[in-house]
């Protein structure tokens, strides 16, 4: 098994219901299906949050009273005084708060005097962020995954260009860039790991120790229109977590991300939208260079959103693929970036991987230096059992429909292409050769001796506390890391 409590997971569980949820529409139809069923608690963990953010764009309101977040959430807490609602975001810095909007703090300002209680949290070094994502109702459901709550997020699966339910304003008729998420519902044990996951937040952000329910009360949250995928699951829970002021440095997520790369058999299938960290790039070149290794397909976007991610992720992501080129001896990588049926940029802003039909994780984390080391982030990961067919089904049903949704076809044709290919990479060429274009190639950009320079030293892109304002160090840091890579490999 990859999930082992204290090398690669806070802790295993039993998920009783589970199912993946892809794109912004459907996680916040089953969010707001869950929260109107809550009794006892809706416990929420986000880098960003807006109260502005629309439920359901497309239905023209609906929700007590409309379809804002935010007055949803005021709404509940008055009429159901026993409901405790809590609201735990990072307080982002000044620059990133600009581009923002400042919506964190109108966040704070927009639940002043209610019930909710609205927090920003501070905890953490200067330079890195709080960047777990996470719903949590009555300590018996939860999602876990990359979604923040924000207007800018929602999207649904068929990426039209020019929606205007990507609304700019609420009066705007201007659409949002299209956007992919993806998020994991759980119920039972696993779901009931992730709030102690929020007790402790807050407890660390407020100096307030909440209670656990007690074990054995009742929920029934899970909506009934939301079919469940996975049934009596094994669940993990992975952390990434600064050392600092007394707290233990985690990284689980790395531990995860370099066991399951290693113990691929066929396929190794990663939608991200950073990939920087030199230590993942040398594990998957390592089983690139493998003559009967797995393949490697990996999701990302063409360009980050933002100009300094633009400057920092974006140059440093030409390094990574360059390594993995260059290890690329049996042709087994396929690299793509998605596009709408017009040929607009769809943001990949999803954290997935799916190994073999072995083990499928949804979370917080990219596959950079500081979301293995720096920020916090958490990922959850369902894994199947060598004689559990049933969950191994499903995982690879869930790579097929992804690639149906990049693909625009049918799931029929994904598997079909596949089988007939001898692969998942080859498949995809297959289908791509037949006009299904809107995944095309990821190619390495040129970069210059600035870009060189920012790429070599990871500028922007921090291990850990102590090189977060040292690049010299990181550098050092990183190559380090490497070393025992191979050693541990060798």
């Amino acid at each position: 098994m990859l999930l082992k409590a204290g090398s690669t997971c806070w802790r295993v569980e039993r998920a009783d219901r589970a199912t993946l949820l892809i794109d912004v529409e459907n996680y916040l139809a089953a969010a707001k299906a869950m929260m109107l069923r809550a009794s006892r608690s809706i416990h929420l963990l986000n880098w960003a949050f807006d109260p502005e953010t629309r439920l359901d764009p497309e239905s023209g309101g609906g929700g007590p009273p409309g379809d804002r977040i935010g007055p949803f959430l005021k709404t509940l807490a008055r009429e159901r005084p026993g409901l405790d609602i809590r609201i735990l975001c990072w307080k982002s810095a000044l620059p990133v708060s600009a581009t923002q909007g400042f919506f964190p703090h109108r966040a704070k300002a927009c639940f002043e005097g209610s019930p909710v209680r609205f927090l920003l949290d501070a905890s953490v070094p200067m330079g890195a962020c709080h960047h777990q994502k996470m719903l949590v109702v009555d300590d018996h459901v939860a999602f876990c995954g990359g979604a923040d709550i924000a207007p800018n997020r929602w999207d649904t699966t068929r990426h039209r260009d020019d929606d205007t339910c990507r609304e700019i304003s609420p009066s705007s008729r201007k659409a949002f860039t299209s956007r992919h998420e993806v998020m994991v519902a759980v119920e039972g044990p696993a779901a009931s790991a992730l709030g102690d996951l929020f007790r402790e937040r807050w407890r660390r952000a407020t100096g307030e120790s909440l209670s656990a329910p007690i074990a054995g009360e009742a929920s029934d949250a899970w909506p009934e229109d939301l079919a469940p995928l996975f049934r009596a699951t094994t669940a993990g829970i992975s952390r990434t977590a600064p050392g600092w002021r007394g707290g233990k440095t985690v990284r689980e997520n790395e531990g995860l991300h370099l066991a399951a790369i290693a113990g691929a058999r066929r396929c190794i299938y990663l939608e991200n939208q950073y990939l920087t960290s030199p230590v993942v790039a040398e594990a998957l070149a390592q089983r690139l260079s493998e003559p009967a290794g797995p393949e490697v397909v990996l999701i990302s976007t063409v360009r980050s959103p933002s100009w300094f991610d633009q400057m920092t992720m974006d140059r440093t992501r030409t390094l990574f693929l360059r390594r993995l080129q260059a290890a690329d001896h049996h042709g087994r990588l396929y690299a793509y970036v998605p596009f709408t049926t017009e040929g607009r940029i769809i943001i990949v802003h999803a954290k997935l991987s799916i190994i073999d039909d072995r083990l499928l994780r949804v979370g917080s984390a990219n596959l950079n230096n500081r979301s293995l080391g720096f920020d916090t982030e958490c990922d959850l990961s369902l894994e199947a059992g060598d004689d559990d067919r049933d969950a191994q089904i499903a995982i690879a049903g869930q790579r097929t429909r992804l690639l149906g949704h990049w693909l625009g076809c049918p799931d029929a044709d994904v598997e079909s292409a596949v089988a007939a290919a001898g692969g998942v990479g080859a498949g995809i060429e297959r289908l791509r050769a037949a006009g299904r274009d809107r995944l095309r190639p990821l190619q390495p950009a040129p970069i210059g001796p600035l870009a060189g320079f920012i790429a070599s030293y990871h500028l922007g892109d921090p291990t850990g506390p102590d090189d977060s304002w040292r690049p010299w160090k990181r550098r050092r840091a990183l190559h380090a890391r490497l070393r025992d890579l191979h050693t541990s490999v060798a």
